[in-house]
């Protein structure tokens, strides 16, 4: 397993445990794309390739043969105007004027350990897992180089995927779009299963048939976006949860994001993954390059939950901060939903109390202890307390957190600020806006301009300051609205290089952050789930899943989500019932199993619980403790099909070594005189027997994954069942 490359054939082999990734440096110095699937071992798949002679074809070769079309060719990389008329992964004007690329090889290196994409985050790797291909790719009209990087992580199934382009020219060029992987795919109808969604209701799976057309995922928002992931699969029609290939490609990017599926003449499908490239404009000078972030590739021929265990267990262990993965994270209480701006110091000691009281580890100011900040309307860029609301300050209130004994947590949202501010009093230059027109405004509010070292260093002094003087073990880091007038004020700035220069100013702040506090923890969240992607999880553990609470709405938005997601990255709340955002009625037992199934905290009033109520929160604190790195770490299974029954939700952990699980169903409707609700359990040891906690019942494993396990009628507003299965 690695990467090797036999000089006989021009071959290079790419493989996982289970896959291979096969490339071809032809005759013409074209790279050609061979195969990518469950493994082949040595056999060169060069033969799906092959082309016969083509009527009304172009040809890359000499003599003329009508055999060499790149418009049918299966590249790594595409060219730019020279015969490939289907989607490309690159457009750019040279200094002469002309947009033609034509990229041929010249060498390669293959190497121990995991690159480094300067600027971006990156799948993390210890030299032992990984092994790096470099492919050099050279234009010696125009002067371009292309580097093609393959990261090979065996044991995970996974190969990451980025391109490096250098103008070794003599003159500037124009980048206008360049995407960081391309993959050809051979004659195969597929689906496309993409994760759309809206504030609120993030990530919701929609799987469309592939036709003969170009599909677009993506966002212009400024940010990866509650509307479109940076994520997608495809696979056969055929293709569940428990059987079929399919194939994720994850981009690791929090900005602008553009994928496109296109179908061919020939029923062959490309898919090309990078930056959007509406507004981008990049200078690139000679001797500069431009690296494009990261693509995460996973395939698997044993269906769609085990593609998700490949991301999740990569996601937990190689792109969130090491640290946080390894201990168990607190069970938090956030003051939004209790008070929302209407707090003080003695009305959050008494919510602080409360929690402690119940078990509750870590308490969380969110919105409005700073600046003259008492709606949305002001403050925001003022990272300084509201004496009035809390005299003491943050360090004031921090010691009397931890005094309680609970860990202390703020929230803030550095990117933004209000023109009620004495930030934007003093620099109205550093928002983004467009010079003599009037701003467009959301949330009351604009956005700094990130591309920009000094509102990069002043907000690092102005974090610095607050975690210097408080005792901080937490900080909640949101963005609650889209780029809109995307004009840098500084100087000379290149406005084609704005949105991407954005991503990488808050990539540098958050990099410093994390490097100079590296015991605080950071949770990110964009309005809920508008950045929840694999290059804010490089720099925080978890992402604020959605600012939909409600329990029976969260089912989708998280299932969706584990497509590619771990629970371990999920923030997810215990609310109020009625929910405040749609009004639902829900148990408390079905609030906490869902949101167990993530992060897990709370986020109410807990002095309008009543005593049994309070007594039902420890005794979910003490579950969750309990069972907390089996749902953290152990494998995620989904269990019900919504094509078969939409009647309920069921999920289930099993740990690595099959010893327990925890399996989680949750109705959304329940039927007069209905069939009993029953599942097919999945991951268990076929031949052990497994006891229910709580009772005397045993079933072997492979009754409860061939037969299943049928719960009992349920009566009234959205019931629920959590079983803990020991092996005996």
């Amino acid at each position: 397993m690695g990467i090797e490359f036999s000089e006989q054939e021009k071959l290079f082999r790419l493989q996982t445990k289970t896959s291979t990734y096969q490339i071809r440096i032809d005759e013409t110095g074209i790279l050609r794309h061979l195969y990518y699937g469950l493994s082949v071992g040595t056999m060169d798949m060069g033969y799906l390739s092959s082309y016969q002679e083509q009527s009304l074809s172009g040809d890359i070769r000499e003599p003329y043969e009508r055999k060499h079309d790149p418009d049918f060719l299966p590249q790594e990389f595409t060219g730019a105007g020279i015969g490939d008329y289907r989607i490309s992964g690159i457009a750019l004007t040279a200094g002469d004027g002309s947009k033609s690329v034509d990229f041929r090889y010249s060498g390669h290196k293959i190497s121990p350990g995991k690159y480094n994409i300067p600027g971006l985050p990156s799948v993390r790797g210890k030299p032992d897992e990984f092994f790096s291909l470099e492919i050099t790719m050279a234009d010696v009209i125009s002067g371009l180089e292309l580097k093609l990087l393959y990261g090979v992580m065996a044991e995970y199934d996974i190969i990451t995927r980025t391109a490096i382009l250098t103008n070794t020219g003599n003159t500037g060029m124009k980048l206008e779009k360049f995407a960081s992987a391309c993959l050809d795919m051979f004659n195969t109808k597929l689906d496309l299963l993409h994760f759309p969604g809206r504030h609120c209701m993030e990530r919701q799976l929609e799987r469309v048939p592939l036709d003969h057309a170009i599909h677009t995922i993506s966002s212009r928002r400024g940010m990866s976006s509650h509307q479109q992931n940076p994520f997608l699969i495809v696979c056969p029609p055929k293709t569940d949860d428990d059987q079929g290939d399919c194939y994720g490609m994850m981009l690791m990017y929090s900005g602008n994001h553009k994928s496109q599926i296109e179908v061919d003449q020939r029923g062959n499908t490309r898919i090309v993954m990078g930056i959007h490239d509406e507004n981008f404009n990049w200078n690139l000078a000679p001797g500069e390059s431009f690296y494009a972030p990261e693509v995460i590739m996973s395939y698997s021929s044993s269906g769609l939950n085990s593609l998700s265990y490949n991301y999740h267990r990569l996601i937990r262990e190689n792109v969130c901060p090491e640290k946080f993965s390894k201990q168990r994270r607190p069970i938090l209480i956030n003051n939004w939903e209790a008070t929302y701006f209407d707090f003080n110091t003695e009305k959050i000691l008494k919510l602080a109390r409360e929690a402690k009281d119940l078990g509750i580890e870590m308490f969380v100011l969110d919105d409005g202890w700073f600046g003259n900040r008492n709606d949305d309307f002001a403050g925001l860029g003022d990272w300084y307390p509201n004496l009035e609301k809390l005299p003491n300050g943050i360090s004031g209130l921090s010691k009397k957190i931890t005094d309680l004994g609970m860990a202390f947590g703020l929230w803030l949202e550095p990117e933004m600020v209000n023109e009620l501010s004495a930030l934007y009093t003093a620099h109205p230059n550093w928002a983004l806006q467009d010079p003599g027109r009037k701003p467009t405004l959301s949330r009351n509010q604009l956005v700094l301009d990130m591309a920009n070292r000094k509102v990069q260093d002043h907000l690092y002094q102005s974090i610095a300051t607050i975690l210097d003087n408080a005792n901080i073990a937490y900080i909640k880091w949101d963005f609650n609205r889209a780029l809109a007038n995307v004009y840098s004020n500084v100087p000379g700035a290149n406005q084609g290089e704005t949105a991407h220069r954005f991503v990488l100013g808050t990539y540098a702040l958050l990099e410093r952050l994390t490097q100079a506090y590296p015991e605080v923890m950071f949770e990110t969240c964009a309005g809920g789930g508008g950045r929840f992607d694999a290059g804010m999880l490089y720099y925080s553990p978890q992402i604020w899943c959605s600012d939909n609470t409600d329990p029976i709405a969260r089912l989708n938005i998280q299932k969706g989500t584990s497509y590619g997601y771990p629970v371990s990255t999920m923030g997810s709340h215990v609310s109020a019932s009625p929910n405040h955002q749609t009004g639902r009625t829900t148990t408390l037992k079905t609030r906490g199993i869902v949101a167990m199934s993530g992060t897990f905290g709370y986020e109410l009033d807990l002095s309008k619980c009543s005593r049994p109520e309070k007594d039902e929160i420890k005794s979910q604190i003490s579950d969750f403790k309990k069972y907390y790195w089996l749902i953290q770490k152990g494998v995620y299974y989904r269990l019900s099909n919504s094509s078969f029954n939409d009647s309920f939700e069921a999920w289930s952990f099993v740990s690595e070594d099959k010893s327990e699980a925890l399996v989680n169903l949750v109705m959304k409707d329940v039927h007069a005189n209905g069939g009993l609700p029953s599942v097919l359990l999945k991951g268990l040891q076929a031949d052990a027997w497994y006891q229910v906690e709580g009772t005397t019942k045993k079933y072997t494993g492979a009754a409860l994954m061939h037969g299943g396990y049928t719960f009992p009628a349920y009566k009234g507003d959205y019931p629920c069942e959590q079983l803990h299965l020991m092996k005996l």
